[in-house]
Parts: structure tokens; sequence; C-alpha cells
């Protein structure tokens, strides 16, 4: 077994339950981890062998990209994604920040974080 992770991916996004959010937008980090057998990639060095970083950066900018109201919508349909997509991924972790919440105080980021295994 072993671990990917594509870290701190920066998106400019539309998510909330506020107007304002999905009119103007926030910015957001989003961090996704997932576990799969590397043994074969690790003496092939074959990318076919394995869980393409690539891939996975571009199903969060796909994601990201589709407005919601709640970013544990936006965690759940990316960890889905990753999963129908790359089929040798046992489990995966997602964090989606959304960066200076807009809820009346000096907050950094707001963060939901989903995981799921198969």
């Amino acid at each position: 077994m072993g671990v990917i992770k594509v870290e701190n991916i920066r998106i400019y996004a539309y998510h909330g339950c506020l107007k304002e959010e999905t009119t103007i937008g926030s910015d957001y980090r989003v961090d996704l981890s997932v576990s799969a057998c590397l043994n074969k990639s690790s003496t092939t060095d074959n990318l076919d062998d394995t869980v393409d970083y690539v891939l996975l950066n571009k199903i969060v900018v796909e994601e990201m990209g589709v407005p919601a109201k709640l970013l544990e919508v936006v965690a759940k349909r990316i960890i889905s994604k990753v999963f129908n997509s790359c089929l040798s991924v046992t489990s995966a972790s997602v964090s989606v920040s959304k960066i200076n919440p807009p809820i009346g105080g000096d907050v950094e980021k707001v963060t939901v974080e989903l995981s799921e295994s198969r």
C-alpha cells in the first residue's frame, strides 16, 4: 500500500449559502490524499501502473468549478469522482478550505474534511 497526496491546490470558486459568495467567489485550498497499491509502479516506473496525480488535480479543479452551498457536497463529489476514475484507489481523504470566510470574525479559514474507503 502507498499514499499519493496532492496538497495545497489553490482555486478561486463560488461556493456558499450567501448570494455574495456565489456571485463574488472566494479563495479555496484543497488537499487530497489517496491510498492505493503502489508495488507495481514502484518497480516498473510506468505511469499506467499508478494513480496519476495530474488526474487527481484535474478532478479537484473540475469539481470545485461546480458551485455548491456546502463544502461537504464538494468534498463528497471529489471523492466519488476519484473512486470512479481511479479503480486502484482504496481510500481517499479530502479537505476543502474556504480562505477568509465571511463569518463576521477574524478567521483564516474553515475546513471540511471527508474520508472514505471502498
